[in-house]
C-alpha cells in the first residue's frame, strides 16, 4: 500500500543542537535537510535560547557550532 503524502528523508526537518553565539548553552533547532541550493543546512524556524538571544530561520547550522 503506498502512503500518499508521505515525507520521509531529505523533505523532512532534521532535530539537532547548536550552542547559542551568546551564551554558549544549547539550543535545539530544526533544520533543513534538502530543497534548492542555499536552503540545505538551514535553520527551518526561528528559535530564542533562554538568555534571549533569537536564532533567525534561514541562518546556517555552521554559523552556531
Amino acid at each position: 500500500m503506498l502512503i500518499n503524502g508521505c515525507q520521509e528523508g531529505k523533505a523532512t526537518p532534521r532535530l539537532t543542537e547548536v550552542r547559542c553565539p551568546r551564551c554558549g548553552e544549547d539550543v535545539e533547532v530544526f533544520v533543513i535537510m534538502g530543497g534548492p541550493i542555499g536552503k540545505t543546512g538551514t535553520l527551518a524556524a526561528d528559535e530564542t535560547c533562554a538568555c534571549g538571544c533569537v536564532l533567525p530561520a534561514g541562518s546556517f547550522e555552521t554559523d552556531y557550532k
